[in-house]
């Protein structure tokens, strides 16, 4: 009897051996498995250029409708005029220039504070209680709110503008890592003890590493938070001696009751959006979910 339940045990154990080995290679013939060139410009291209086309149609319709008088709505031929004449008289690039270098220094400075700060709150149970409910509230806070602080702290000045930006990022990146370390699984941290990974060992060989999902979730929105609260900063700390970022020439052409231009400096402003997310974050994150296997290659 006993020779037959071992025999059956080693017969159960083969069986489960095989399906994995027969799983693992349907998984890695999948990952291995990419898609022609054609499908997958088809399936990453086409989509979002039906959505442009019918939001222009639906603008275009609505022109020729007359819903509001041209100089309130301009057709999108007129917006792009506005954006075709700055590239024409050498500015527009030095517009996109001078907010996206301010939005990337105040990304990079915005990191350097959020992440030691979101490890503090993440390990330390006393700093979590103090500072974690209010981490909470000022993400939830308008940037816009932080604006006429900034301006009677600092005036109008450059530091006024850093000032809004990181009042609008750090919470994000913050929380972001927070919420990654907390869904670490309690095994890794005592693995990592066991191995001898204490203070800022265990933070760079254990807690980033595993926590990194959620941390790139809170840099990709502390990102989105940096580029609207610049926006809103640009709009209103004004002035000759800063350079003209796209908030600024957006709050110009306002003045100039210049709709078209509006209207270009909006779609200008969601572009570089568009195209940091697309360029950095997003093979960022795939990169990382790849490693981790949660994402095939072809994906």
């Amino acid at each position: 009897m006993a020779s037959t339940e071992t025999s059956e045990g080693k017969h159960g154990g083969g069986d489960l051996a095989g399906l994995e080995a027969g799983l693992d290679a349907l998984d890695s013939k999948a990952a291995d498995e990419r898609p022609p060139l054609g499908r997958l410009l088809l399936s990453k291209l086409v989509p979002p250029l039906v959505a442009v086309a019918l939001v222009l149609a639906v603008w275009q319709l609505a022109y020729w409708a007359e819903v509001k008088p041209d100089y309130i709505l301009p057709s999108p031929l007129d917006v792009w005029g506005a954006i075709e004449k700055m590239w024409l008289d050498g500015v527009l690039l030095g517009y996109i220039w001078t907010s996206v270098s301010r939005g990337i220094l105040g990304f990079a400075i915005a990191i350097a504070v959020g992440t030691p700060l979101g490890l503090l709150v993440a390990r330390v149970k006393v700093v979590r209680a103090a500072i974690g409910p209010i981490l909470t509230g000022l993400q939830s806070l308008p940037s816009i709110a932080w604006v006429p602080a900034a301006l009677i702290w600092f005036g109008l000045t450059d530091t006024a503008i850093f000032a809004v930006v990181l009042l609008g990022a750090v919470p994000s990146i913050a929380n972001g890592i927070v919420a990654g370390v907390d869904q670490i699984p309690p095994l890794y941290l005592r693995a990592g003890r066991t191995l001898g990974a204490r203070g800022l060992t265990a933070v760079r060989h254990i807690l980033l590493p595993a926590a990194l999902p959620g941390y790139l979730a809170g840099l990709k929105q502390g990102w989105a938070f940096s580029w609207r609260s610049l926006m809103a900063a640009e709009l209103i700390v004004t002035s000759a001696k800063l350079g003209t970022g796209l908030g600024q020439l957006m709050e110009g052409f306002r003045a100039l009751q210049n709709m078209s231009g509006v209207l270009a400096t909006i779609i200008l402003i969601l572009l570089v959006g568009v195209a940091i997310d697309l360029l950095f974050f997003s093979p960022l994150e795939r990169r990382v979910l790849r490693s981790r296997g949660l994402l095939a290659r072809n994906g």
